[in-house]
Formats: C-alpha cells, sequence, structure tokens
C-alpha cells in the first residue's frame, strides 16, 4: 500500500525513501555532486516515517536518521532552500516560523481561566507555535485548557516564555539551533520546578519526550489524548452528552509511527455516547501523512495538484461517510482544513480536533 507522501505527489523514484536512499549512497560514494537541486529534492519528504513501517531491508531502523544527516550537510554547504533558511531565520529571532512577537504567544488564554504556570503546578501545559499563533489553533488551546480547567488538575502555560519545542528544527537540519532551543526550554522548565508536561501538539511531545532526555530534559512528557484517556478512565472528566455523528480519525505520524499511540485518542472518541467511529483504509502505522511534518506546514513543499498529501486524505475520509475527519494535532488540521477547501467539499465534511469534541460534549 502506497503511503509515501512525497513519492505519490510527485511520481518519481528520488522522492520514495529508496530514491533518498541511493542518492546518499552515491554522495558517499562520489558518484553525485552537492548542488542545489540535489538539495531541493532531499528536502521534499514530510519525515512522516511511513518508509520505516514498509521498508523490508536492514537500514529501515535508521534511514530516517541518514535523511537528517543529509538535510544537516545541506545546512552546513547553506543548500537549504529559501524558505527552510527563513523558518530558521524566523525561529532564531522570534521562537516562531512567522515573525510573531513573543508578547502575544499567551493571548489566545486571555480571560479563559488558564494562568501562567506556578511551581508546585502537577502540569506544565505546553502549546507551541501553531496552537499560540494560529488562529485555528488558538481554538484548539483552548478547548483542551476548558477541559484542562473543569477536570479540576492544577496546570499552568509559559505565555510570553514559552520558546519554540523545535521538533521541526531538528527535522530540517539544523542541529545547532535545535541544541539552543532544546537547552533553553530545559533551563526554563528546571527553574521553575516542571516535573510533568502535557503538550498540545504531537511534534512538541515527540522532540521532549525522545530528543531532550540527550540534554539533560528528564521530564515526564504526555500527549494531551493520553491525558485525557487518564481524566476520563479516572472519572475526572464526565462525558454525558450524546454527539450523533460518524466520525473517522486521522494518525498524527509523530504520536503514531514515532512514538507508537494509536489507541488513546480512538479511545477518547468511543467514550462519547453517540460517536460512529470509521476508520480510513489506510490508518494506525499505515496512515497516510496530512503532508505538515518536518515543517512543510510553513515551506509547502508538497502542496499544488490532486495529488498533494492533504488532498488524497481528505477524500479517503469522505470516502468513509464520516461528517467529522478527527485530528489530534494542530499541523494535522492547518493542513487538512486547507485541503478540505481546495476540494470543496466542506458541505460534506468538517475537520475539528479532538480536543475541541470533547469540549462540545462537556458543554
Amino acid at each position: 500500500m502506497p503511503i509515501c507522501p512525497a513519492g505519490e505527489r510527485f511520481g518519481f523514484d528520488e522522492y520514495y525513501s529508496r530514491g533518498k536512499a541511493i542518492i546518499a549512497q552515491n554522495l558517499l560514494d562520489g558518484k553525485l555532486s552537492w548542488s542545489q537541486s540535489l538539495a531541493d529534492v532531499i528536502y521534499k519528504c514530510t519525515m512522516c516515517g511511513a518508509c520505516t513501517e514498509q521498508c523490508p531491508v536492514a537500514y529501515k531502523d535508521y534511514i530516517l536518521k541518514v535523511f537528517e544527516a543529509l538535510r544537516e550537510e545541506c545546512v552546513d554547504r547553506s543548500l537549504m532552500p529559501p524558505s527552510v533558511k527563513k523558518f530558521f531565520e524566523n525561529i532564531y529571532l522570534y521562537s516562531n516560523p512567522w515573525r510573531e512577537l513573543r508578547e502575544k504567544r499567551g493571548e489566545w488564554a486571555k480571560d479563559t481561566g488558564v494562568r501562567q504556570y506556578q511551581p508546585g503546578d502537577e502540569y506544565l501545559y505546553y502549546v507551541g507555535c501553531i496552537g499560540s499563533y494560529d488562529e485555528r489553533g488558538n481554538h484548539i488551546a483552548h478547548a483542551l485548557g476548558e477541559i484542562l480547567l473543569n477536570s479540576g488538575i492544577s496546570f499552568g502555560i509559559l505565555g510570553s516564555e514559552e520558546n519554540c519545542d523545535g521538533n521541526e528544527v531538528k527535522l530540517l537540519g539544523e542541529e545547532g539551533l535545535f541544541e539552543m532551543l532544546a537547552t533553553e526550554n530545559i533551563k526554563k522548565f528546571r527553574e521553575l520546578g516542571v516535573k510533568k508536561v502535557v503538550t498540545l501538539s504531537p511534534h512538541g511531545y515527540n522532540v521532549m519526550k525522545n530528543e531532550y532526555p540527550r540534554y539533560g530534559g528528564s521530564f515526564e512528557v504526555e500527549h494531551y489524548t493520553q491525558l485525557l484517556r487518564e481524566l476520563i478512565r479516572s472519572g475526572k472528566i464526565a462525558i454525558s452528552k450524546g454527539l450523533n455523528v460518524r466520525v473517522t480519525y486521522h494518525d498524527p505520524c509523530f504520536l503514531g509511527r514515532y512514538n507508537g499511540e494509536y489507541d488513546a485518542p480512538r479511545e477518547i472518541l468511543q467514550s462519547i455516547p453517540g460517536i460512529e467511529l470509521v476508520e480510513m483504509e489506510r490508518n494506525r502505522e499505515n496512515s497516510f501523512c496530512c503532508g505538515g511534518g518536518s515543517g512543510n506546514f510553513y515551506t509547502d513543499f508538497l502542496h499544488g495538484g490532486e495529488n498533494s498529501p492533504g488532498r488524497i486524505r481528505v477524500r479517503e475520509a469522505c470516502d468513509t461517510g464520516a461528517q467529522i475527519l478527527a485530528v489530534a494535532c494542530p499541523s494535522c488540521m492547518t493542513m487538512l482544513e486547507d485541503a478540505l477547501k481546495e476540494e470543496d467539499l466542506g458541505e460534506k465534511l468538517i475537520v475539528k480536533d479532538i480536543a475541541e469534541i470533547v469540549n462540545d460534549a462537556l458543554s
């Protein structure tokens, strides 16, 4: 089953995992020379990890590290595409890709009851760049904030003191900038006495769980769906309102393939009375990427035409007969909502984050 978004978008072998592996070997063997056109091919990949699920050969367990190393070499040789260079510059100067002011990072939480993190709080609620600055992301951040307030657990946000998590910076090959972001975040968390972190985005969850320990960041990190599942099981969140709707769920790559969490989001949806959960043909480890990973929600290398990953995915969702396409990632939300508009499927399907769906069931 083809599940490589870059391969499906462009159709040539060089865009699939196999083609990029051959490029890497030919560079090592001196059969290829570095060039801007070669770098453009290397960056046309969402690092979704689909190839690691399907590749039958021995390198499957480290092929993504090979792709990261190719990008690090592109950075060292100043061969990054202009949009990647701009992404790095904006993160370095503003700690977000859109050059928004740090002071605006916590504006979504005004008049919500969500407060600044205080030492002694059980959880730091890490919102991330899209949740902080994107209008649609603000709604998701707000919905999760309301749910956490209703649960009675103690938590807080960093607001203007929050920094970019660095997941996309690392995957795009800027190891030095990533190390700076990771060490700054770890230092801030330690100063505040943070022990538990709950993230809105699977991207933040992935990097804090799997990469921060290399720099001494030993925190307990959960994606919000994992926390919500436990709050529902323990009765701290009581869902009683039925929604009576057919829902299909899109697995985020950095929650599913990177971290093996497929069940928590589905258990949450199935706990809501009236929801009929139906699966797309490509699901769980074989899920098809939305196209937003590895910074592509900003660089947009795979966009355009009916074979863009997001458009393929919303067509698959529509084929299930679902009325709601559920996501658990702000990046997936932005990519799939844009694709829905381009496919003109807005009258048949809407995209909603699981936090929004749960909040609707509590209202």
